[in-house]
C-alpha cells in the first residue's frame, strides 16, 4: 500500500516527493550523454545572449546566467544530482580564481596610480615625446614590452594601454586604431612570455613544456607580428599625412595635466617595479599589487596639491591622504579639471569599476563547469574529430573550438583547458608533437578572447580603455590574424610537427614531451 502523509499541501505520496528530492540530494543512474543534450544547452545559451544583448542592448550577465540555467536542467535530466552540478559549478569557478583576483587587484592599481601622478605622468611625457607617424608603431612596442615582461595582458592594457589611450586622444588618433595596437602589442607579449598563465597553461594541456612551446611558436606569431607591425605603421602615416592628429589637443591635455598634477618622472617607478618584479620571477598577483603599493605611497608625497572630489565631483579638500587612497582604491578616482577630455580620460579604476568584469566571469565559469564535468563538452568535440583527416584539420578546428569556446563559454582560461584536455588524445593518436597542440591552443585561445564582447577580455578591455569591442574589432589585426596565420602554415608543415618514436613513447605514458 502506497504511504501518504498529510501536509500543508493536503495528503501527498511519501515516495512521489522523495523521488522529486532525489533529483536534487541523491546520487541517481547517469544516463549516456548524447551530441542533442549538449547542442539544447549550447543553442539554448547562443539564443538567449543573442537576443539579449543584439535585441534588448542588454548586459550579458543574465543571458549568461539563463544559460547555467539550461546546462543545469539539462544535466539534471541525465541523472546528476544538485549537489554534483554544484560542485562542477564551484570547480569551474575555481579555475578562474586567478583571473578574478588580477581583476580586482588591476582595478584597485589604476585608481591608485590615477591618484598617485602615475598616469597622468605618463601620460604628458607621452605627448612630448611621441608623434602621431609614428604613434601606432610605438605603442605595439611599448605594450610588447611591457606585456612579455610581466606575463599579463590585463596588466599591460591597465596601466601601459590606459595611458596610450590618454596619449592617442591628446594626438588626435581614432580610439579603434589606438586600441588595436594596444591589444597587437599586450597580446604578442602575453602570448610569448613563459611568465604568462596562459603561455604555460597551454603546454602543460598538450603534455608538453613552456620553453618547447615558446620555441614552436616564434616563427608563427613573429611573421603575424610583422604583419601587425606593418599595417599600424601604414595607418600611423596615413592618419598623420593626412592631417588629422590635431597636435593642439596635445598641447591642451599637456597644459591641463601640468596644472592639477605634479609631473615628475619619480612618478614613472611604480609601472618599473611592476617590470622589475615579475622579470624577477615574482608571480604575477603579487608583483602588481608591489606596484600598487609603490603608488599608494607616492601619492601623498607628490600630490600634495591635488584637489580631492567625490563621486558627485564635489569638492572635498586638497591634498592625499591615506583615506583618499583607500577611497579610489575601491570606488576609482574622479577628475575634475578646466579640459573635459581630461576628465573623461581619468575618471576611472577602482575595485567596484571592475565588479561586472568580476561576476561575469563567475557565471561564466558555472556554465563552463556544468559542460566539462557532465561530459556535454566532450561529446561535441568527438563527433567533431570522426571528421578530421589531416593534421592542418585537427589545427584547424582545435582554433575553431578555441574560438567558439571564448564566445560560448567566455573565458580566455576555459578556452585553453577544455580543447587541450579534449583534443590531446587525438594529437597523441595521430603521432604530433604536442608543441602542436599547444600552439594551437595559444594561437587562438589566448588572443581571440577580445573579439568577443561577453567575454571577460572584451569586458575587461571595454571597461579599462574604455572603448567597446566594435570600435576596436576592424583594428585588432593581430588577433584575427594569428589563428589563420598558424592554420594556413599548418598546411606546409610550419606548425605541424611528429614525434619521434621515443617521444610517441613518453606522450602514451602520460610524460611530457
Amino acid at each position: 500500500m502506497l504511504a501518504v502523509e498529510k501536509n500543508e499541501a493536503g495528503w501527498q505520496s511519501v515516495e512521489r516527493r522523495n523521488d522529486y528530492m532525489n533529483i536534487f540530494t541523491a546520487e541517481r543512474e547517469k544516463k549516456p550523454v548524447k551530441l542533442y543534450h549538449a547542442i539544447i544547452s549550447f543553442l539554448g545559451l547562443v539564443i538567449v545572449m543573442s537576443v539579449g544583448i543584439v535585441k534588448f542592448g542588454v548586459d550579458p550577465h543574465i543571458p549568461m546566467f539563463i544559460g547555467v540555467i539550461i546546462a543545469a536542467i539539462v544535466s539534471l535530466s541525465l541523472g546528476f544530482s544538485w549537489s554534483e552540478i554544484e560542485h562542477m559549478m564551484v570547480d569551474g569557478i575555481s579555475k578562474a580564481m586567478q583571473s578574478i583576483l588580477i581583476l580586482a587587484i588591476v582595478g584597485m592599481m589604476i585608481g591608485v596610480w590615477l591618484l598617485s601622478g602615475t598616469i597622468p605622468t605618463m601620460i604628458y611625457y607621452g605627448l612630448t615625446l611621441l608623434r602621431p607617424s609614428i604613434f601606432l608603431i610605438a605603442a605595439v612596442l611599448i605594450c610588447s614590452i611591457t606585456s612579455l615582461a610581466t606575463g599579463t595582458s590585463w596588466g599591460t592594457m591597465g596601466t601601459m594601454g590606459l595611458a596610450l589611450m590618454g596619449i592617442g586622444h591628446g594626438l588626435g588618433m581614432p580610439v579603434g586604431p589606438t586600441a588595436g595596437a594596444i591589444l597587437a602589442g599586450a597580446y604578442f607579449g602575453d602570448k610569448m612570455s613563459p611568465l604568462s598563465d596562459t603561455t604555460n597553461l597551454a603546454p602543460a594541456m598538450a603534455g608538453t613544456d613552456v620553453f618547447t612551446h615558446v620555441k614552436f611558436m616564434l616563427r608563427s606569431t613573429l611573421f603575424t607580428y610583422a604583419i601587425a607591425l606593418v599595417f599600424f605603421g601604414f595607418i600611423g602615416f596615413r592618419f598623420a599625412s593626412g592631417g588629422t592628429a590635431d597636435t593642439s589637443q596635445a598641447q591642451m591635455l599637456m597644459e591641463g595635466l601640468k596644472n592639477n598634477f605634479n609631473i615628475n618622472p619619480i612618478l614613472l617607478l611604480p609601472p618599473l617595479v611592476v617590470i622589475l618584479a615579475i622579470a624577477l620571477k615574482i608571480p604575477a598577483i603579487p608583483g602588481i599589487t608591489l606596484g600598487l603599493l609603490s603608488a599608494a605611497v607616492m601619492a601623498p608625497i607628490f600630490q600634495g596639491n591635488l584637489k580631492i572630489f567625490s563621486d558627485s565631483l564635489e569638492y572635498l579638500h586638497t591634498g592625499v591622504t591615506f583615506g583618499d587612497i583607500l577611497s579610489v582604491g575601491r570606488n576609482g578616482f574622479f577628475c575634475k579639471t578646466e579640459v573635459d577630455a581630461l576628465n573623461s580620460l581619468l575618471t576611472t579604476g577602482g575595485l567596484m569599476n571592475m565588479a561586472s568584469s568580476i561576476l561575469m566571469t563567475v557565471i561564466a565559469m558555472m556554465f563552463g563547469g556544468i559542460m566539462e564535468g557532465t561530459g556535454q563538452l566532450a561529446v561535441v568535440i568527438e563527433a567533431i574529430i570522426k571528421k578530421i583527416h589531416s593534421a592542418a584539420g585537427l589545427v584547424g578546428v582545435t582554433e575553431l573550438t578555441c574560438f567558439l569556446s571564448n564566445i560560448v563559454m567566455p573565458e580566455q582560461y576555459i578556452s585553453i583547458l577544455v580543447p587541450g584536455r579534449m583534443y590531446a588524445p587525438a594529437y597523441r593518436k595521430e603521432g604530433l608533437h604536442p608543441k602542436t597542440l599547444s600552439n594551437a591552443l595559444e594561437s587562438a585561445g589566448t588572443v581571440t578572447s577580445c573579439l568577443v564582447p561577453w567575454n571577460t577580455c572584451g569586458m575587461f578591455i571595454a571597461t579599462t580603455l574604455g572603448v567597446t569591442t566594435a570600435q576596436y574589432l576592424p583594428w585588432a589585426v593581430f588577433n584575427y590574424m594569428m589563428p589563420l596565420v598558424c592554420f594556413v602554415m599548418a598546411f606546409f608543415g610550419i606548425t605541424v610537427a611528429k614525434m619521434t618514436p621515443e617521444e610517441q613513447a613518453r606522450a602514451n605514458a602520460g610524460e611530457i614531451v
